[in-house]
């Protein structure tokens, strides 16, 4: 088998609107799809990085509250590279979003910070 790369990461949003606003408006992800799904009462979102991969952002009527803090096991958090971490993190600051203080990976030397989305997931940016 060989892995060519990371095709999507799912979502599931306890507020669709809330939650399609902030990966379009703030985190300025493009849109390839949106479909309504009657039989489950739900909507996909497909969105795009540049890079290629996507996030699929769906919603679902009464979703589970998913254990995230203190550490559980399962997927810990969605890493997204940045070129300037400054300049990223004062967008999010201008749109309300609170940001970690910033720190340096010690074993590559980049700098990144965690903030979250509408529904506390934790999300990372790393620098390049």
């Amino acid at each position: 088998m060989k892995i060519e790369g990371l095709h999507h990461v799912a979502i599931i949003a306890s507020d669709y609107a809330r939650s399609k606003r902030f990966y379009t408006d703030v985190l300025g992800l493009r849109v390839v799809a949106e479909h309504y799904r009657a039989e489950r009462d739900s909507w996909k979102l497909d969105l795009a990085l540049p890079d290629g991969a996507q996030v699929e952002l769906f919603s679902f009527p009464s979703p589970p509250p998913r254990v995230s803090r203190p550490e559980a096991c399962g997927l810990r958090h969605l890493a997204l590279r940045v070129a300037d971490l400054d300049a990223a993190v004062a967008h999010l600051y201008a749109h309300g979003v609170e940001c970690e203080p910033v720190r340096v990976d010690e074993y590559t030397g980049r700098r990144f910070t965690f903030f979250a989305d509408p529904d506390d997931l934790p999300l990372e940016l790393y620098e390049q």
